[in-house]
């Protein structure tokens, strides 16, 4: 087990009177325990508590020669795993589950009367994963640092007549190329009118010219995920275009610039999207300013107008303001930034000035 992580967590407990959890996220596992298990539709469930009685609850379907450092607890598919998993719950102390433990297992659990009540858990856990540690920290550098790369050769791709889905499929082979892991989502290629759609799907649209191209891609390495969106232009760009993109890259350079522990993150979501208001753009910025990052591409939390927290040091998020022409053009300029003590240092070197391709 992750000593320090997992302290962080039972103190966070014990803070709100929360003596035992349940944590079920194969994500948070790893987190906790170094050890990915993708245990599809089984049971999946690492007990913890106050008392100091950890177990990890796992089907023999899935291997484990190393020592995790907690008891393993097996079983197969002729057990009833959430029947096992009781014996270990306090039954007159409440307990906390994950916000995404398929609902088979906690009615099965409650039917049983594991515990006096059941809670959202996950709070907790993911408040402790938003502030990375040191080796955390290098992990997210080193995937940028790569994604920088990537996005660098991808550039180049651009002007060869590839089609979005044919793009996407060379960006596949310069990740490989780059020794990660993948993608961390499937990136978001979109040429033209199709850039104006913040979550376009790729399709066979091919770039014309004159047209703005938005690359917003991410790779895994050390099981951690990089994203970045940088907006290009094929031989050409408009002069409404390039008014649009100046006021992006301002938006998003303005909110960098605000990122410092004690900040609000709708604080930081306002200056972006209070300047692109003022140029008269406000109605086609349509989504969040970010997103926290890490072993998930989307962790938890959010630079949105409606998200009162206080950014803290060790924080990574994003920061992609956006202007959306609906059938015309799509901008979004898209930084990690790691929060310092006195600032935050932006992850992504990859050039974002105005580029015509």
């Amino acid at each position: 087990m992750k000593l320090n992580r997992l302290e962080s967590i039972l103190e966070k407990m014990k803070a709100e009177n929360l003596e035992q959890m349940i944590i079920s996220d194969p994500a948070s596992i790893f987190y906790l325990t170094g050890k990915w298990i993708h245990p599809g539709e089984r049971m999946l469930a690492l007990y913890i508590s106050t008392r100091g009685e950890h177990k990890l609850f796992v089907n023999k379907l899935f291997p484990i020669t190393e020592d995790l450092g907690v008891e393993i607890v097996w079983f197969d598919d002729t057990n009833n795993a959430v029947e096992i998993l009781s014996e270990a719950i306090l039954k007159d102390k409440a307990v906390g589950v994950d916000k995404n433990w398929p609902a088979r297992f906690l009615i099965g659990l409650m039917e049983l009367k594991a515990g006096s009540s059941y809670v959202n858990g996950s709070l907790i856990v993911d408040r402790v994963r938003m502030i990375k540690d040191e080796a955390e920290k290098d992990f997210m550098r080193e995937a940028s640092r790569l994604n920088d790369l990537a996005m660098e050769k991808l550039k180049n791709e651009v002007t060869k007549g590839h089609s979005e889905k044919e793009l996407m499929q060379v960006l596949q082979g310069i990740y490989k190329e780059l020794g990660t892991d993948g993608f961390s989502f499937e990136p978001i290629l979109g040429f033209g009118a199709n850039a104006a759609n913040p979550h376009h799907s790729n399709t066979d649209k091919v770039a014309e010219i004159g047209d703005s191209i938005i690359l917003d891609i991410g790779c895994v390495k050390n099981s951690y995920c990089s994203d970045m969106t940088r907006t290009v232009f094929l031989k050409e760009a408009s002069d409404k275009a390039k008014e649009v993109f100046e006021i992006v890259l301002e938006a998003n350079k303005r909110a960098i610039n605000t990122v410092k522990p004690g900040a609000r993150f709708c604080d930081i979501d306002a200056v972006a999207r209070d300047y692109i208001a003022s140029k008269g753009y406000g109605e086609y910025f349509t989504h969040r300013t970010g997103h926290s990052i890490g072993i998930d591409v989307h962790d938890y939390g959010d630079v949105s107008a409606i998200n009162t927290d206080k950014v803290e040091p060790g924080m990574i998020f994003s920061i992609e303001p956006g202007i959306y022409l609906p059938g015309e053009i799509g901008v979004r300029i898209e930084d990690l930034v790691l929060v310092t003590e006195d600032g935050c240092e932006v992850l992504n070197k990859a050039d974002k000035e105005l580029c015509i391709l």
